[in-house]
């Protein structure tokens, strides 16, 4: 027998796919509009929500039989802002000016509902194996989408990739930008990060008829 079961892949698929937390469940929509205008910002948020989400969901079920139930929801908010807080000082000490740039974003980690959600509906009543299987899947599934619009909106807003020219010079006009090719600077703005997830939402739809009917 695998390390997995065909349970337990589905806890990491179906967030990647069908059961996405942006595309699907429309849940943490508010740092896909703010931190996905280049790259290298999505990425490291999708990285750091791994690590939260992965761990936490690991703290959560380990304590799941003794955290009272009044007072559950304060025992997952210290969990969540510890995690956040190693997040943020990690980025400070190997990636400071990333860090700076991201700023308060890495706090708002502690309200994201996908990870409150996942502990709540998910840690508080399963093994540790499985939750962090859960937390991981559910993480991946959120990067992911970070990831591809982070990817699109720098591309076409400022023609490069982590910062390096990959459609020409704009200015010496090299590259795509001989053709007449322009950035297209809406790309860059908060708006188009709802059109570019609609998008994804559109083709993920019309190639899966089951989501349409729910």
């Amino acid at each position: 027998m695998g390390l997995l079961s065909k349970k337990d892949t589905k806890l990491i698929t179906d967030p990647l796919a069908d059961n996405n937390p942006i595309t699907i469940q429309v849940l943490g929509i508010c740092s896909a509009l703010a931190i996905t205008a280049q790259l290298k910002p999505s990425i490291v948020m999708a990285i750091s929500v791994i690590f939260v989400m992965g761990v936490g969901n690991i703290v959560i079920s380990l304590m799941r039989n003794i955290i009272p139930s009044k007072i559950r929801i304060i025992v997952q908010l210290i969990v969540v802002a510890t995690l956040v807080i190693i997040v943020d000082q990690v980025l400070k000490a190997f990636a400071y000016s990333l860090s700076k740039e991201l700023s308060v974003f890495i706090g708002l980690i502690i309200t994201n509902c996908i990870i409150m959600g996942r502990f709540e509906a998910f840690a508080l009543g399963n093994g540790v194996w499985r939750s962090f299987l859960d937390g991981v899947g559910n993480a991946l599934g959120y990067g992911v989408i970070l990831i591809i619009v982070g990817f699109f909106r720098e591309l076409l807003g400022s023609g490069t990739l982590f910062g390096l020219k990959v459609l020409g010079d704009s200015v010496e006009k090299t590259g795509l930008y001989a053709y007449g090719y322009e950035n297209n600077g809406f790309m860059v703005l908060p708006p188009m990060a709802l059109i570019v997830v609609g998008i994804i939402i559109w083709i993920q739809r019309s190639r899966n008829k089951a989501l349409i009917e729910d």
